[in-house]
Order: structure tokens, then sequence, then C-alpha cells
């Protein structure tokens, strides 16, 4: 496997973080600040710099790439696989009347399905169902195929996200990766490090990603109560204390950030499903417990491996950005000192973040966690 990774700002020069070499028919990954994605001139320089047939462009809350967080950039991994094969398919929420369970059939029944290995999921963030997305990917899925991936973002500002491939990026837009190959090694984890506090409550009313009532009162209302002044920066304020919770007859917690608010009708729109009568608490976290965090979920992802990375997809969620604030380069190093050392580094802060609980198969949409995959050929 061979990797060039390079990041660039707006009127500024390419910035190489490995040789410079050409490359046969790679992956090439593109995550940036949205704004930047919605300047044709910055796209063609992309373009230019990196010749290749096949680019995928998602918006961020923030880039990466190798311990460095970016912000404003575009960061660039183009991936030559020297034994594998991938193939890419898309679909739009737009077009399938915002059902993610219909676009997420639509799109595994697309793949190829002999030899495939494992799912790579950019999905659009700030709208879509992530859980429903989801459980229409593994609606007819061989339990042999793994799926990590994450919702794209932007910023702090929650206006719109966009993603494409081998387009201009675009809103609604799911690009799906299907990876194929016979040595193909993928290993994947996800670990937040926030701790749940306050009384635990009970969803007394909700549908899909939809949160009405707990304990039947208004779920606005009340989370408003325990946000004090700080309740007039919703939705961004929200992701300072996400919500926990733990669906009826599971063990796991899931954690659910909250992507707009309707005040009309009292309600929270989440990245994905808080089920009815599941249980509910309010979190929270210091940056010491996130970047142990970032820590476990690379030792989980490293755990049983029988190659060494060559590279990490890294996914973390934008609430996790700012509660580290200057320090949020901590986690990153927490993961590369687990990692080889030789392990190259990308991905970007996110609005959701896909992967399965250690130890399972099944994909669940998380939010406020550091997501790793781990390829090797």
């Amino acid at each position: 496997m061979k990797i060039v990774q390079a990041f660039k700002k707006e009127n500024l020069t390419w910035n190489y973080l490995t040789d410079k070499i050409a490359l046969k028919n790679p992956l090439v990954l593109v995550f940036a600040n949205r704004l930047l994605l919605e300047d044709e001139a910055f796209l063609k320089e992309i373009k230019k710099e990196f010749p290749y047939e096949h680019i995928i462009y998602g918006s961020t809350s923030g880039e990466i790439a190798d311990t460095n967080v970016l912000d404003n950039s575009a960061a660039v991994t183009a991936i030559e696989f020297e034994k594998s094969s991938f193939i890419i398919k898309t679909g739009n929420i737009l077009d399938y009347d915002k059902d993610a369970v219909a676009l997420g059939k639509s799109l595994y029944s697309s793949m190829p399905k002999e030899n495939l290995k494992h799912l790579f999921v950019l999905s659009e963030g700030s709208f879509i169902n992530g859980s429903a997305l989801i459980n229409g990917l593994e609606d007819a899925i061989d339990s042999s195929v793994s799926i990590t991936g994450g919702m794209c973002g932007d910023d702090a500002k929650f206006e719109k996200t966009l993603a494409s491939y081998n387009e201009n990026p675009k809103e609604g837009e799911v690009v799906l990766i299907g990876f194929y190959g016979e040595t193909l090694e993928i290993s994947f984890a996800s670990y937040g490090g926030w701790q749940p506090f306050g009384p635990e409550r009970i969803i007394t009313r909700s549908e899909g990603n939809i949160l009405y009532e707990i304990d039947g009162h208004p779920a606005l209302e009340l989370y408003k109560k325990y946000l004090g002044e700080k309740a007039n920066e919703l939705p961004q304020a929200s992701l300072l204390y996400p919500l926990n919770v733990t669906p009826p007859g599971k063990e796991d917690a899931l954690v659910r950030t909250i992507l707009n608010i309707d005040n009309e009708n009292q309600s929270m729109i989440l990245a994905g499903d808080v089920p009815l009568n599941s249980k509910v608490q309010l979190m929270m976290a210091s940056v010491d417990g996130i970047a142990n965090g970032a820590n476990l979920a690379a030792q989980d992802a490293m755990r049983n491996r029988k190659t060494k990375p060559s590279l990490a997809i890294l996914i973390s969620c934008v609430g996790r950005k700012i509660v580290m604030d200057q320090r949020v380069e901590e986690e990153l190093e927490e993961v590369k000192s687990v990692l080889d050392s030789k392990t190259i580094l990308t991905g970007f802060y996110s609005y959701g973040e896909m992967a399965p609980f250690f130890g399972s198969r099944i994909c669940q949409l998380h939010n406020q966690t550091m997501t790793l995959t781990l390829v090797s050929e």
C-alpha cells in the first residue's frame, strides 16, 4: 500500500506530510471545510494536484492529517492498493424522500458482493437519521461484512454538510466504499470517554431520531432547564452535554448529540434513533477523559490484528473538539502512540460516527466518540 498525504489552506501552497510520488489508480479522500468545498476554484486546485479518477469529498468540523487538527483546510490522502480493490457507490437522501432505510438498502444492493470485506460510509450529516441509514445497509448484509464510517460536519454551524464522488460536493449525498481483497485486514473500534451525570430518566415519546418527551415532559423544555443560560446557544451548546441513551433490553448505551431543535413542539432532532422507553441521562466530559477514550479506542482496534496498519481513518466528534479546544491534538497523539509510528492518520471531526461495539460486527451510530478504521494489506 502506497499513501500520499498533503493539506492545503486557502491561498497557501500544498503541505506534504509524505513523499510526493505518482500513484496508480488511488482512492483519494478529501476531507475539507464546507466553504472551501463550495469554491470551484479551490476544487480545481485539488484536482490539479491530485489528477486521479476516484476522488471522494466530505465536509468536516475539522480535518485530521497525521496528528494535526486543521481548520479551514483540505486534507487529502491518496491510497494506492497493491493487492486489494475498491468500488464506490453513491445515493442522495433527497431522491428517497429522506427515507434513510430505503437509501441504505439501495446502496448495499448496488454493491458487488463477491469477496466484499468491508464497507466505509461517508454520509451527509445535517438532516439524515444515521441509525436508519445503517439499518438499511445492514438489512440483507452478509455477517462477514463490517461497516464503519461517519457523518459529515460543518464546523459548529449546523447549516449544511456536503459530500460527493467525482462531482462538486452537494447536500444529501451518501458515499459508500466497498473494500475487496484476500489479504486485506481491516479492524475498527469506537470509544467515548464521556461520563453520565444527573438523574436517569425515561423517554416517553419519540419517533425515529426525534425526541418529544422525557418522563412525560416536553424534552426540549426539560433539557433547557439543565442547560440554564447555555440554552440560548442551542443547538451548539448540546455538543457539551449530549445524551446517554440505553435502549430497552440493551446493556450498551449510545451517546446522542442534538442536530437541531424545534421550539414550536419542544422537540429535539438527534443524529440517530432514540427508542421509546430508553433510559436517558445527560453527559459531560473532561479533556483527560476524552484523550484517554481515544487511547482505549486505539487499543481495541489493534487487538487481535495480524499485521500493522498502514492507514488509520479517524472519525471524531465535533463535541470532543470543542471540549478539548487547544489540547485537541492530544487525542490524535494518544492514538498514534498505540499504533505503529509509520501508520498514516487521516480523518475528520464529524456529526456522527459509525462502528460496531467492541466484539460485535453489528454497526451502530455513535456520537462523541473516537472511531477508528485500521487498514492494511
